[in-house]
């Protein structure tokens, strides 16, 4: 069974060495995005990438292999993903985050 509908994507951009009260951001922010009841959330992580200070960070020089890039991407009906931004201020110290109009489409089993 498929469903389809409107929604909004949340794509936070973040390091893998970014931190919130000693934990991994990614992680705190995936558990605030599950305790607010959003419907997705996953972190990818990059394999090069730069940020506002233009240095680049890749995994191919071992010396340079820290502070990887990483997405969280959150998706969501718009109000909800909405009520959940404001929750970013908080963890993030310094970053970016996007938001763009997307259109869901679920997939699950067609009941018997």
């Amino acid at each position: 069974m498929q469903s389809a509908g409107c929604g909004l994507k949340l794509t936070i951009f973040a390091r893998d060495d970014d931190v919130w009260n000693h934990r991994p951001l990614y992680y705190e922010i995936v558990r605030r995005a599950r305790n607010a009841g959003l419907s997705r959330a996953i972190v990818l992580r990059g394999i090069e990438g730069y940020g506002a200070d233009g240095i680049v960070h890749t995994s191919r020089l071992l010396s340079l292999s820290h502070s990887l890039p990483l997405l969280v991407v959150i998706v969501d009906a718009e109000d909800r993903i909405r009520r959940f931004v404001p929750q970013l201020s908080e963890l993030i110290e310094e970053g970016m985050a996007t938001l763009e109009k997307v259109e869901i489409i679920t997939y699950a089993p067609t009941p018997r």
